[in-house]
């Protein structure tokens, strides 16, 4: 399926540039690391040691659903199908931080620019309709559990699976067709550690306008995801507190509690980036913003699903060492 939409992408970008006579910038440089030209080993290391811990603990997660027959059930395929999202959605930009931290020419090419801000985004709108749709498979399965498994069966778990990603990569191409036929003949620095909407387009040499309007369309998608899952999680939280066993409103509330933190994360860092319309924070609160946004949320991800779920610790010590699983079962009875 990636394939597939990175084949489109990259034909999109390279008619649409072809046809677009006026552009003169072919290629973009990054400047969102400014402070870094005497030290960038001492930033290469850290952020390298990162990206291998998010590409190693989110696989991790995903085969261990995968592997483990226990955890197929709708809950884990969808924290699953997000551990896999997540790779992928951290190497659409980390690895060119990475060449830009150890390179002198920070650059990357306009069709390269386009590609990127496509792959993160998109892989960032499925990221978030999978939360979404996360947050209601809780609400139906604490709110209304005797209809729970007639409701959420396997054929519509994967559908949504599969639909959040679809709609998340369809949507976007519009957008990036519709960047691609700008003309950028002015400036071409990047303030910013990799391709992003508003950098890009305050380098078109044509009206800015449209930023506010981009600015809208992402507020208004953020808002209305926020919306839905917060609601799901009041409701949740109104029917939990009305349990009467202790007991019963601790498992209730830990089957919840790995992803309302990964929620958290997520849309908090999301909507510091996203939601601020034309106020402007300082270079490094910028680049601040961006590291939390597009690594440590990821990075967060394996450790809330893995360390907190009790399930989780067994499929992944199964995989790892599966002649010791009869005995870890056992002891968790």
């Amino acid at each position: 399926m990636s394939c597939v939409f990175l084949s489109i992408a990259l034909r999109v970008a390279e008619t649409m540039v072809r046809i677009n006579q006026t552009t003169t910038v072919t290629e973009f440089l990054f400047t969102g690391f400014p402070q870094f030209e005497d030290g960038s080993l001492l930033f290469f290391i850290p952020l390298f040691v990162i990206y291998i811990f998010i590409v190693i603990g989110n696989l991790t997660v995903f085969f261990a659903v995968m592997m483990d027959t226990r955890l197929h059930n709708p809950m884990y395929n969808f924290i699953s199908i997000f551990s896999f999202l997540e790779v992928w959605y951290t190497t659409a930009t980390i690895p060119k931080m990475l060449s830009n931290l150890i390179s002198r020419q920070r650059t990357i090419s306009m069709i390269g620019c386009l590609l990127q801000m496509y792959f993160f985004h998109s892989l960032g709108n499925s990221e978030g309709i999978l939360l979404t749709t996360m947050a209601i498979d809780r609400y139906i399965a604490i709110c209304n559990p005797l209809r729970y498994p007639t409701i959420m069966t396997p054929r519509l778990c994967a559908q949504l699976s599969a639909g959040s990603c679809i709609f998340g990569f369809l949507v976007l191409l519009p957008e990036i067709a519709w960047i691609s036929t700008l003309p950028f003949c002015g400036p071409n620095q990047i303030y910013q550690i990799f391709c992003d909407f508003e950098p890009v387009l305050r380098l078109a040499c044509t009206d800015t306008s449209m930023i506010l309007i981009e600015d809208v369309i992402h507020a208004v998608a953020i808002i209305f995801s926020v919306l839905i899952i917060a609601l799901s999680y009041i409701r949740i939280i109104t029917v939990i507190l009305r349990i009467p066993s202790v007991e019963g409103r601790q498992k209730a509330f830990s089957t919840c509690a790995a992803h309302l933190g990964v929620f958290l994360m997520f849309y908090g860092s999301v909507s510091l980036m996203y939601l601020r319309f034309s106020a402007t924070f300082p270079p490094i609160l910028d680049t601040a913003i961006a590291l939390m946004f597009a690594v440590l949320a990821p990075f967060f991800n394996p450790i809330i699903y893995s360390f907190r779920n009790k399930d989780m610790k067994i499929a992944i010590k199964k995989l790892f060492c599966p002649q010791k699983t009869v005995n870890l079962s056992s002891d968790q009875l």
